[in-house]
């Protein structure tokens, strides 16, 4: 790599040190102190919560209820018509039977407020939300049945579709530009490329990202347009046992990567977070495309891009989770939970090809259909 590309990515590095001064630090008795003020609880338990660069607090109650004090990060919070948006669509979906969280309003009737904290750096401006706290087990800890990958397809194909009837007065907050956690941003990879120096991965994503630029932009006209959570991970994903031996989608967590974007970017997403993880992780495809396909078949052209996207996710994750750690050292082990098992699979993806992914992924959704209408209906 030449002097200049590495002098960008020590500019590029260097402008984003600050994003550790975003991230908000509350104390536990800040966290405390808030939720007792603006919502009128009595607390009777604060606890820090996982989080990547906002800050979840679980909150329990003196009168016995459960919530997440979500405290968004000082950038992000001066977007309010994104985080307006992002507030309405739970509640939203909530009302249209989906499990999302519900927000809590203030003492004052509001559904977020617009806080002054100082955090350790000096005073910022962060919003705070308080939801309703959604019981479950995170789908990561629990064996993914094809019956319960199948449920999780269709569970995200109906709620973009759900998503198409949402109307908001900030819907264009939507549209995030060059917004990196978005599909559409893959290209902004290259300049992070650095962050995989020496490691074998390097020319996979290198031509993973040159292969989107020539497959995958020049057909977007072609892909059906809808609002994408965007994240619909193994972690934002809550199961409730339901019966001896199956499991049910309990809850559905985090829409702060909510963005406009397209369905066959969803249903990729969502198979690579569900890959992670699982001991036949190439056949994971065929029951959450079948869930998908229940709801919304994909059109030809993306069938012919569903792989390539899959891919691009996988990039994205492990680039962008290489990335943080060098700015949150001290979150590597959170930041990292989805990019390290991602890799090999990154790699598998890659070497199996795109031909023999598509069999396993479309021959085994049509068995899966086929399977399921028997009498006997699988179970396991």
């Amino acid at each position: 790599m030449g002097s200049s590309a590495v002098d960008k990515f020590v500019q590029t590095q260097n402008e984003a040190m600050s994003v550790k001064e975003f991230k908000p630090n509350l104390t536990v008795s800040q966290a405390t102190d808030i939720t007792g003020r603006l919502f009128g609880l009595t607390v009777s338990s604060v606890s820090p919560l996982p989080s990547y660069d906002d800050q979840n607090f679980h909150v329990v109650s003196s009168e016995g209820g459960q919530y997440v004090l979500k405290v968004m990060n000082s950038a992000d919070s001066q977007n309010l018509p994104l985080l307006e948006v992002q507030t309405h669509t739970m509640n939203f979906l909530r009302q249209r039977g989906l499990p999302a969280q519900t927000v809590v309003p203030t003492v004052t009737g509001q559904l977020m407020s617009l806080e002054e904290i100082d955090c350790g750096f000096w005073v910022q401006k962060y919003v705070v939300r308080l939801l309703n706290f959604i019981p479950g087990t995170p789908i990561m800890q629990v064996t993914c049945t094809p019956q319960l990958l199948y449920e999780v397809g269709r569970t995200v194909a109906t709620m973009d579709t759900i998503l198409l009837q949402m109307e908001h007065p900030h819907l264009r907050a939507l549209q995030r530009e060059n917004f990196i956690w978005s599909l559409v941003s893959v290209p902004l990879l290259e300049q992070f490329l650095p962050v995989l120096d020496g490691d074998p991965l390097q020319e996979v994503v290198k031509k993973v990202i040159e292969q989107f630029k020539n497959c995958v932009v020049p057909k977007l006209n072609s892909f059906r347009k809808c609002i994408n959570h965007g994240d619909f991970n193994d972690q934002n994903i809550l199961v409730e046992q339901d019966g001896p031996s199956s499991y049910r989608i309990s809850g559905i967590l985090d829409f702060g990567d909510m963005s406009s974007g397209y369905f066959v970017f969803e249903l990729a997403i969502t198979i690579m977070y569900m890959m992670i993880e699982r001991p036949r992780p190439l056949a994971v495809g065929a029951a959450v495309l079948a869930g998908w396909e229940s709801v919304i078949p994909l059109n030809p052209e993306e069938r012919d891009v569903l792989y390539l996207l899959v891919l691009s996710r996988f990039c994205q994750s492990l680039v962008l989770a290489r990335y943080a750690v060098l700015q949150q050292p001290e979150n590597e082990e959170y930041l990292m939970i989805t990019a390290r098992p991602g890799a090999q699979l990154l790699q598998l993806l890659w070497e199996t090809g795109k031909d023999e992914v598509e069999k396993i992924w479309y021959r085994g959704a049509a068995e899966f259909i086929q399977n399921s209408r028997k009498p006997d209906r699988m179970n396991n």
